[in-house]
């Protein structure tokens, strides 16, 4: 798991949901947090996720329905469904419906949060562990990265910035997006705290320049652009 794993936490019983995003933000997690369905797609169409947790019955439909319906369009981020339900044949119908994990309420906040790390493990093993470009290597495992063969010194913020835009080369990529993946939803996605941290990043990753401000829109990871 990177410090830049990103949850969905879909729940509508209050106290659950920010006892499950508590214990999931202590273990250095982005979380996001969304009552319903309709407040899952608003949430899903912002951001990427890294891992999903739903309650399986909310006010608006089935979160296995739901997920089932996504996995049809090609989602492929890993669920576990929380529920009472506990029968054998609502299990099965989670994992037949696209989910990765199953628990049964009752259950211990820990466990859970066990469960979501296996799973973000998971995935996270079946990613390149390295971004390359030119002289900038940046290892998601060891959490360096080294320009022209040399470590260099960047905090947890510098670092989700520079990888997530690595991840997408030459793409602009907002302000809001960036804030959306590496803070939590209650920074304010109007303030200068973006600029700041790409200005220090910057500096330290030092010339030629690689990331590039996108003007009116955010950044740009890459070669430098005629004109730019």
């Amino acid at each position: 798991m990177t410090a830049t794993a990103r949850m969905l936490v879909v729940e509508d019983n209050e106290d659950m949901r920010v006892a499950v995003a508590a214990e999931l933000r202590a273990q250095g997690f982005h979380v996001e947090e969304a009552a319903d369905l309709a407040e899952a797609d608003a949430a899903l169409a912002r951001a990427d996720h890294d891992c999903a947790v739903f309650d399986r019955m909310l006010p608006d439909g089935d979160a296995v329905t739901y997920v089932g319906r996504r996995r049809q369009d090609g989602w492929a981020v890993p669920v576990l469904f929380l529920t009472a339900r506990d029968a054998v044949a609502d299990r099965v119908a989670g994992f037949e419906h696209g989910g990765d994990d199953y628990l049964v309420k009752p259950f211990a906040v820990p466990e859970m949060t066990a469960r979501v790390v296996a799973l973000c493990r998971r995935v996270g093993e079946r990613r390149s562990p390295v971004l390359r470009h030119d002289d900038l290597e940046l290892d998601c495992a060891r959490r360096q990265v080294r320009r022209g063969g040399a470590l260099l010194t960047v905090s947890d913020k510098e670092f989700a910035i520079l990888e997530y835009l690595m991840a997408r080369p030459e793409q602009a990529v907002t302000r809001s997006e960036l804030i959306d993946h590496c803070w939590d939803t209650s920074t304010d996605p109007m303030s200068n705290v973006v600029d700041v941290v790409v200005r220090r990043l910057r500096a330290k990753l030092r010339t030629p320049e690689l990331i590039h401000t996108v003007r009116g829109v955010g950044y740009r990871f890459g070669a430098a652009r005629s004109g730019s």
